[in-house]
């Protein structure tokens, strides 16, 4: 979450006059994330947040996200779920961008990453892809192999900003990762972007997972790979092969995981350590002015690349 686009009071109190929530008492800016302008509303009834899409999400993307969360709301996943206007719509303008009221989920994100933080991640990832099944909308994963070379060529005159041998590590990687990527795992409905940051706990439990604006329907077991990116490697780059076989024993006990799918993990991992890699290295080279994020590194991303180039079975994922 994050804040690019301002908004007045007199704009915030005309948009939410449309819903039957009560009157503005308060909001503030989101700091947190990369994609959408994000506030905490309160208003007389309640908490909820007030999201505005900003360029990167396509409008013709956003029944889909839409769909998708209430969709997993109606299968008992603890999610946000967006507000009907008296209208009967979701979706409205804000400011000149498409933008949206959602419920407000109880919980916090783990600053520090425990074990038990990433069991409860697998169990409810498996869930979520379960669930996805019977959501009958397509979109395609539009940061998948694919994609990732145009990012590329977008970022390679300046990749020596960041680090001067970045260039010819991407290039390199990309070669493999184009033709070694498989093409036909088990696939569904991804959440592809389940950082910790989108994911709250109360207590030991998870109370919910928020952000689906990357979600799309690619390889279950990719979704799984930037999980275990995200959740699985320390502060200073080391992996912890506890937290990982939790997560991934957990995923398995929920939703069944192929050989096929098992083997082709470290690929995928590896395909995702440079899928944020990327998008991590276009948002530094080209981050905004006055935006209230702080672009995240990409360099820790690399670090993770280059562990995953060294395994050679998912063995070393605490998995056999």
């Amino acid at each position: 979450m994050a804040v690019y686009t301002e908004v007045s009071d007199e704009e915030l109190i005309d948009f939410v006059a449309a819903y039957d929530i009560g009157d503005v008492v308060s909001y503030k800016g989101i700091a947190e994330g990369v994609e959408n302008s994000n506030y905490l509303l309160q208003t007389t009834s309640g908490s909820f947040i007030l999201t505005l899409y900003e360029k990167r999400v396509r409008e013709s993307d956003l029944p889909y996200f839409i769909g998708f969360m209430e969709h997993l709301a109606a299968q008992g996943i603890a999610c946000p779920t967006p507000l009907q206007s008296r209208d009967g719509t979701t979706l409205k303008r804000l400011c000149q961008r498409p933008a949206a009221i959602i419920s407000f989920l109880e919980g916090m994100w783990p600053r520090r990453i425990q074990p038990f933080h990433c069991a409860e991640l697998g169990t409810a990832l498996a869930r979520l892809h379960i669930a996805g099944s019977s959501f009958d909308m397509q979109r395609k994963n539009g940061l998948s192999v694919r994609d990732w070379r145009p990012l590329y060529e977008s970022c390679k005159a300046r990749a020596h900003e960041v680090d001067c041998g970045l260039n010819d590590i991407l290039a390199l990687e990309l070669d493999h990762l184009e033709t070694q990527w498989p093409s036909a795992l088990p696939s569904g409905v991804c959440h592809a972007d389940l950082f910790p940051d989108n994911v709250f706990f109360l207590g030991d439990k998870l109370s919910g997972m928020i952000d689906f604006y990357f979600a799309c329907n690619d390889f279950f077991a990719y979704d799984l790979g930037i999980c275990l990116n995200a959740w699985c490697f320390e502060r200073d780059g080391s992996f912890n092969v506890t937290k990982a076989q939790l997560m991934l024993s957990s995923y398995r006990k929920t939703r069944a995981f192929s050989e096929e799918e098992l083997h082709a993990l470290p690929l995928l991992a590896r395909g995702s350590a440079v899928r944020f890699l990327l998008t991590r290295l276009y948002d530094w080279l080209n981050h905004p002015e006055g935006a209230l994020v702080k672009p995240k590194d990409p360099l820790e991303y690399l670090g993770i690349l280059q562990f995953h180039q060294q395994i050679k079975c998912p063995g070393a994922y605490g998995l056999e």
